[in-house]
Protein backbone atom coordinates (compact mmCIF):
# COMPACT_ATOMS: atom_id res chain seq x y z
CA UNK A 1 0.00 0.00 0.00
CA UNK A 2 1.11 3.84 -1.04
CA UNK A 3 1.91 5.75 1.60
CA UNK A 4 1.36 9.93 1.51
CA UNK A 5 2.15 12.60 3.21
CA UNK A 6 0.56 16.21 2.09
CA UNK A 7 1.35 18.91 4.51
CA UNK A 8 -0.76 21.71 5.20
CA UNK A 9 1.12 25.57 6.87
CA UNK A 10 -1.54 28.24 8.47
CA UNK A 11 0.11 31.76 8.49
CA UNK A 12 -1.51 33.91 11.49
CA UNK A 13 -1.04 37.54 11.38
CA UNK A 14 -2.93 40.32 13.15
CA UNK A 15 -3.30 43.73 12.63
CA UNK A 16 -2.22 46.01 14.94
CA UNK A 17 -5.39 47.23 16.99
CA UNK A 18 -6.17 43.00 17.31
CA UNK A 19 -9.28 43.43 15.28
CA UNK A 20 -8.48 41.42 12.26
CA UNK A 21 -7.06 38.37 12.41
CA UNK A 22 -6.22 36.89 8.69
CA UNK A 23 -5.09 33.10 8.16
CA UNK A 24 -3.74 31.45 5.58
CA UNK A 25 -4.12 27.56 4.83
CA UNK A 26 -1.39 26.45 2.30
CA UNK A 27 -1.71 22.57 1.35
CA UNK A 28 0.90 21.12 -0.72
CA UNK A 29 -0.12 17.80 -1.86
CA UNK A 30 2.75 14.95 -2.41
CA UNK A 31 2.58 15.45 -6.29
CA UNK A 32 3.31 19.21 -5.89
CA UNK A 33 -0.24 20.47 -6.67
CA UNK A 34 -1.05 23.63 -4.27
CA UNK A 35 -4.11 24.77 -2.58
CA UNK A 36 -4.99 27.87 -0.54
CA UNK A 37 -7.39 29.93 1.16
CA UNK A 38 -7.81 33.08 3.27
CA UNK A 39 -10.13 33.81 5.82
CA UNK A 40 -10.45 36.32 8.77
CA UNK A 41 -11.39 36.77 11.89
CA UNK A 42 -12.55 40.40 13.25
CA UNK A 43 -12.87 40.80 17.04
CA UNK A 44 -16.17 43.09 18.37
CA UNK A 45 -15.09 46.48 19.26
CA UNK A 46 -17.10 45.73 22.96
CA UNK A 47 -14.75 42.65 23.39
CA UNK A 48 -11.54 42.53 25.19
CA UNK A 49 -8.53 41.98 22.80
CA UNK A 50 -7.89 38.13 22.84
CA UNK A 51 -5.55 36.99 20.27
CA UNK A 52 -5.80 33.11 20.71
CA UNK A 53 -9.55 33.42 20.04
CA UNK A 54 -9.21 35.13 16.40
CA UNK A 55 -6.19 32.86 15.71
CA UNK A 56 -8.86 29.77 16.38
CA UNK A 57 -11.77 30.97 14.59
CA UNK A 58 -9.84 32.63 10.74
CA UNK A 59 -7.33 29.14 11.03
CA UNK A 60 -10.85 27.23 11.24
CA UNK A 61 -12.64 29.51 8.70
CA UNK A 62 -9.57 28.72 6.47
CA UNK A 63 -9.37 24.89 6.44
CA UNK A 64 -13.23 24.99 5.99
CA UNK A 65 -12.23 26.86 2.86
CA UNK A 66 -9.86 24.75 2.28
CA UNK A 67 -11.80 21.46 2.78
CA UNK A 68 -14.22 22.89 0.31
CA UNK A 69 -11.85 23.24 -2.53
CA UNK A 70 -10.72 19.70 -1.70
CA UNK A 71 -14.44 18.15 -2.03
CA UNK A 72 -14.85 20.38 -4.77
CA UNK A 73 -11.75 18.86 -6.87
CA UNK A 74 -12.94 15.40 -6.31
CA UNK A 75 -16.50 15.57 -7.01
CA UNK A 76 -15.28 17.15 -10.22
CA UNK A 77 -12.88 14.45 -10.62
CA UNK A 78 -15.21 11.42 -10.25
CA UNK A 79 -17.78 13.29 -12.66
CA UNK A 80 -14.87 13.25 -15.40
CA UNK A 81 -13.99 9.91 -15.18
CA UNK A 82 -17.67 8.68 -14.80
CA UNK A 83 -18.23 11.27 -18.53
CA UNK A 84 -15.32 9.40 -20.06
CA UNK A 85 -16.38 5.99 -18.83
CA UNK A 86 -19.77 6.08 -19.90
CA UNK A 87 -18.20 7.94 -23.56
CA UNK A 88 -16.40 4.48 -23.71
CA UNK A 89 -19.58 2.28 -24.48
Amino acid sequence: MESKQWDVRIFISEDDNDDVTTAKAVLMTSSGERYESVAYARRNPDDPPVPSIGDELAAGRALYELAGKLMRDGAEDVAELAEHASGAW
